[in-house]
């Protein structure tokens, strides 16, 4: 069980809070295990939004395994707001240093700032607050115009609705890329994904549709893509002919089925290549029979790219 401790700021923005936390409870809800928090200096805080929000005080025994998130509050500059105690910093500074993951919405960046979180590494926030953040904490890089960044644990987001991106980021990076696309599609939500690696993950990125037909056969590919799935199989996945799923997936996805397979093992390649696996044991894992395809994938990427 993973316990996702929500540290309330008054003047929260309830978007900041309630976008994560709806991920994290349809995650829970679809079996992956997780326990929500919201823990505060005092036991009712009183959102932007005028909605009071009661609160723990006392903070739960946390493991390396569990995540710590900062809300972001309205606030027109970070300077003299979001409080927060030395307590509170201190202990996000602790769980950070004792290996687990803390994470940020909007200003809440600042807090983690304060907490000495930001130093020597990338972060983002919402675009009016990241020219203050730059100056507030200038050991730390800023990055402008992505949606969050992850850097050794601490995950920073930028506005708003950009606390679900990110929230989807970390059940992505937790229990695969299949299993935060199934939260998304449970939150009907587009599953916007930029910036990093994990961000722009094929299975969120071609999300961003109504088909049901086209998810289901999505699902059955970023759950077996590594194994040979004839059309004729998808096509009985998706309850219509060879034809129209071929029609439909390219107007939902702008790749055909084959396409949208390679897409997702060259993906999975790349990130085991990444990571010190060779082309042609990568090759193999991801399904290839030998490593001439990869090779012609990775070719053809790093021309489009070029």
């Amino acid at each position: 069980m993973v316990r996702v401790v929500f540290l309330l700021v008054p003047g929260l923005h309830l978007l900041d809070l309630a976008g994560p936390a709806q991920v994290f409870s349809t995650a829970a809800d679809l079996g992956l295990g997780y326990e929500l928090h919201y823990l505060a200096e005092q036991p009712e805080v009183r959102t932007f939004q005028g909605l009071p929000v009661t609160a723990q005080t006392r903070w739960p025994r946390l493991t390396t395994d569990d995540l710590v998130v900062v809300p972001g509050w309205r606030s027109p500059r970070l300077r003299g707001t979001g409080h927060l105690e030395a307590t509170s910093l201190d202990r996000l500074r602790q769980h950070h240093a004792d290996g687990g993951t803390v994470a940020s919405v909007c200003a809440g960046a600042d807090a983690l700032g304060r907490a000495g979180l930001l130093d020597g590494r990338r972060c983002t926030t919402h675009h009016d607050l990241a020219d203050e953040l730059a100056r507030r904490y200038p050991a730390a890089q800023v990055v402008h115009d992505v949606l969050y960044v992850t850097d050794d644990r601490v995950v920073t987001s930028a506005g708003i609705a950009s606390g679900i991106d990110l929230a989807l980021h970390l059940v992505a990076t937790r229990h695969g890329p299949a299993a935060a696309a199934k939260v998304a599609r449970e939150m009907v939500v587009f599953a916007r994904r930029n910036g990093d690696e994990q961000q722009a993950s094929v299975m969120l990125r071609h999300r961003s549709h109504l088909s049901d037909a086209v998810h289901r056969v999505q699902d059955a590919l970023d759950t077996r893509f590594a194994d040979r799935l004839p059309l004729a199989d998808l096509a009985r996945e998706a309850g219509v002919s060879e034809r129209t799923l071929t029609r439909q997936f390219v107007e939902a996805t702008g790749l055909t089925p084959l396409r949208y397979q390679q897409a997702l093992r060259l993906e999975r390649a790349e990130h085991l290549i990444g990571h010190g696996t060779t082309v042609e044991a990568a090759a193999r894992a991801v399904g290839f029979e030998d490593a001439r395809m990869l090779r012609r994938l990775r070719a053809r990427d790093a021309a489009a790219a070029g």
